[in-house]
């Protein structure tokens, strides 16, 4: 599990419930109407506004908030490093029995390409088509969720009308106007809440996974290319290093004076 977005919700639900509490009247708060509304009229909404192919990828994209599966840049790295070591004592097709043995398709992909013999600038075009792919296929999934957070408010707006519409129906009943006024504003409180507090989060945070797997991606294309180019294995190292961060670079190199 991602604790980020574990914490993240708590705190949200944490703050929002407990300002309601301290109000001393939570049932103010719960108004089904309204919750109708907002959820169901946003749900509606964002099902008319894509295809079924892209709905269907939005349980796992919303999965995939909660759960942390980034890659192992610097696992990566050694790997790739490794590579290149072995394809400049024992040339390319020796890569060809390490193949099976790796977990990821993309790289496995990229190891096959150059083992076969194809073109280098062949190669860079099919995994950069690839990463492209990747990316719409990516920003699909999110967009399914700015466009919840963009109409979750408006549902909310909707049902503060439907709410005022009855509020001025009993304008001759003063003992009506207060309820019904709060009854009306809750509506857009619960289409801030939808927005706010899980569609826009949930955007933001596979934004930031996509961004991962892509720089792996990248790392791996970089790799690759050096390797079918001979490249010594101490520049391709020092190529691929570019993509760590500076404390996981300095672990990179602890790693290898520690194995050395």
């Amino acid at each position: 599990m991602d604790l980020t977005s574990i914490i993240g919700v708590l705190v949200c639900w944490i703050c929002i419930l407990g300002a309601c509490a301290l109000t001393g009247n939570m049932g103010a708060y719960l108004d089904y109407p309204s919750i109708l509304i907002t959820t169901m009229g946003t749900i509606g909404a964002v099902i008319w506004s894509f295809p079924g192919e892209i709905l269907r990828t939005t349980p796992g994209a919303l999965k995939s908030a909660f759960i942390a599966n980034d890659p192992n840049l610097l696992a990566m790295v050694q790997t790739i490093v490794s590579f290149a070591e072995k394809a400049r004592r024992e040339g390319l097709l020796a890569l060809e029995s390490d193949v099976a043995d790796l977990q990821d398709e993309f790289l496995k992909k990229s190891i096959q390409l150059v083992v076969d013999g194809t073109d280098p600038e062949l190669v860079k075009a099919i995994l950069d088509t690839e990463i492209g792919i990747l990316e719409d296929r990516h920003s699909a999934s999110k967009a399914v969720f700015d466009t919840a957070a963009e109409l979750s408010p408006a549902f909310g707006m909707m049902g503060t009308l439907v709410g005022l519409i009855d509020m001025l129906g009993n304008l001759n009943d003063a003992s009506k106007l207060g309820p019904g006024m709060a009854v009306a504003l809750i509506t857009t409180m619960y289409g801030s809440m939808m927005a706010n507090m899980l569609c826009i989060p949930t955007s933001k945070k596979l934004t930031a996974r996509s961004s991962k797997e892509v720089v792996s991606m990248e790392l791996m294309v970089e790799g690759i290319l050096a390797i079918q180019a001979g490249e010594n294995p101490r520049i391709v190292e020092e190529k691929l290093k570019v993509f760590l961060p500076p404390k996981m670079r300095k672990r990179f190199d602890a790693l290898k004076e520690g194995g050395a």
